[in-house]
């Protein structure tokens, strides 16, 4: 502990990141030293907000994960630093925002050529609706290198979580549709100056009723997907009406119970974890640090 005080002194503040590669200290070990110690001072500028996982328990969870969080949006010093520390805190959220405002543009701009490049614009314009999700439209988006799964090349952070929602369009129209989003997905990949990855999913107002019955897991990503989704383009009436049908299906209500339970199993995975000893921690305990995908992701 007096090595990573020593630290802060010297070269603090620090993000939880940064502290790591200072102390040399394992990610839980730095983690649980600062969760602990009333002698640092942590100040997060992370919004947390619900994601489903189909290995825990009610499926609910908080997302940034506990370890997430504390590497990328948390600054670490000590209580005679704090001016610093809330100027580092300020700067982050910013830079957090311009990432954000940088996806959300880009995503914009992708919908658009998407739309001209159909071979009747008109028709989707008007029967077709874009909607972005993911960590995008909770300001929260990221630019780590990760690697993308289909390829394990690296892109720049999080993705872009586009549902393209059709108002009932014929089969044809729509793998037309797929194929120029599948254009857009490769060019985005692989061009070296956004290196982004363009995650999709294109159906029929049809399948969004039967997937708002909440039946499934599933089901309940695709609703829970479309509740926090924002407008990007296309039809702003079809948009409407999926809103519509959310209120009909009572999901902000589902959605809130899961994110209250959530909230709940946060605080008491943290309480756990800051109590465990070192020979007490297995791959169960961990599971409550950070996901299966970060763990492969980052070790």
């Amino acid at each position: 502990m007096e090595q990573l005080i020593k630290i802060l002194a010297q070269k603090g503040p620090l993000t939880g990141k940064d502290l790591v590669k200072e102390t040399g200290l394992d990610i839980f070990s730095a983690w649980k030293k600062c969760n602990v110690s009333e002698r640092v001072l942590k100040l997060t500028v992370s919004k947390r907000y619900l994601r489903l996982d189909k290995k825990i328990d009610g499926y609910a969870r908080l997302s940034p994960s506990i370890m997430r969080e504390f590497l990328n949006y948390t600054i670490i010093g000590l209580e005679i630093q704090k001016p610093v520390m809330q100027i580092m805190v300020q700067d982050l959220h910013q830079e957090i925002a311009d990432i954000s405002a940088r996806k959300m543009n880009l995503a914009w701009d992708t919908a658009l050529r998407i739309i001209n490049h159909c071979s009747d614009s008109k028709l989707l314009k008007e029967q077709v609706v874009f909607i972005i999700a993911g960590d995008v439209v909770f300001n929260m988006a990221h630019s780590e290198p990760r690697p993308e799964l289909s390829t394990g090349e690296l892109v720049k952070g999080s993705d872009l979580d586009l549902i393209i929602v059709a108002n009932n369009l014929p089969d044809k129209t729509l793998q037309e549709i797929d194929r120029i989003v599948y254009n857009e997905k490769y060019s985005l990949l692989v061009n070296p100056v956004s290196k982004e990855e363009l995650d999709y999913i294109i159906k029929n107002i049809d399948v969004v009723a039967e997937q708002l019955r909440f039946s499934s897991f599933k089901s309940m990503i695709a609703s829970k997907i479309l509740y926090e989704g924002l407008y990007l383009a296309g039809s702003e009436k079809l948009y409407k009406t999926i809103k519509e049908m959310l209120i009909d299906f009572g999901i902000k209500e589902k959605i809130d119970s899961m994110e209250k339970k959530a909230i709940k199993d946060r605080a008491e995975a943290e309480s756990i974890l800051s109590r465990a000893l070192v020979s007490e921690i297995t791959e169960e305990l961990m599971s409550l640090f950070y996901t299966t995908e970060e763990k492969e992701e980052i070790f």
